[in-house]
């Protein structure tokens, strides 16, 4: 891409950024379920429950997580720790498309393991020595399913290890670590650094991307989200995965592929 080329993208990205990125967007996005919350491990479980079923339908996603943390007496934090057996059997019908009760009980265990020890969620992302995003979270992942666990409940959190693009974690690590005035992401999280996040990538943001430019094909994994993070880093060094907004917005909500 050429300094015109790039710098012409820039103009019409930052746009878009500033018309998604503000409170108007929280409603209709996945991202409205833990800004129901205030306590910060309710925001980080609710958050990361609404991110991993963020495949399809939008308002399915949110009244799905919804109806979820209504099951969990509006206040995850408090249910994972002190929930009894009796407590999970109102969730025994539980399903979000491939998603089902086995898996939330698994979701619900690692949860109530990682928070007897820990304050955060932020802990076990951090686990890697490593700086680079890749390493933390093959280890996030390790750790995840670290306890006995059905089989089936790997395919619902991805690892980049498989070259998958793990939209959904990246995504869910947008919201708790970029921090700025627009009230949208939360900004909870303080050690991953902006500037080391990957920009979420799904089929609709890779075409997007592709037709302006930023990527050379339009099929998503890690290698490709990595290479559309570096052209947007060229946009904005310290905060690149802002220009989510707009390629997200531009794919479903303009049509623009």
């Amino acid at each position: 891409m050429n300094p015109i080329n790039l710098l012409a993208l820039k103009k019409i990205l930052d746009a878009k950024v500033s018309i998604y990125n503000n409170p108007a967007f929280i409603a209709a996005d996945p991202i409205s379920v833990p800004h129901r919350f205030k306590l910060k491990q309710d925001i980080e479980i609710a958050a990361f429950f609404a991110a991993m079923f963020s495949w399809g339908n939008r308002t399915t996603i949110i009244n799905k997580s919804n109806t979820l943390m209504s099951l969990m007496d509006e206040a995850p934090y408090d249910f994972v720790l002190n929930h009894q057996a009796s407590d999970l059997k109102k969730l025994s019908t539980f399903v979000h498309r491939t998603f089902q009760s086995a898996d939330l009980y698994y979701f619900i265990h690692f949860f109530a393991k990682h928070y007897q020890q820990y304050p955060s969620l932020e802990t076990a992302f951090t686990l890697s020595n490593s700086p680079f995003i890749y390493d933390q979270l093959v280890q996030f992942h390790r750790y995840f399913f670290s306890f006995e666990h059905l089989q089936r409940t790997q395919k619902h959190v991805s690892s980049p290890a498989k070259n998958v693009a793990c939209k959904r974690l990246n995504m869910f690590l947008r919201w708790m670590v970029r921090k700025d005035e627009c009230g949208v992401d939360f900004g909870i999280w303080h050690q991953l650094k902006m500037s080391d996040l990957i920009c979420p990538l799904d089929i609709h943001v890779c075409q997007v991307a592709t037709r302006l430019g930023l990527l050379d094909h339009p099929m998503p994994s890690w290698r490709q989200a990595v290479k559309l993070t570096d052209s947007l880093k060229q946009l904005d060094q310290e905060d690149p995965v802002k220009y989510d907004f707009a390629l997200f917005s531009l794919g479903a909500e303009e049509r623009f592929r």
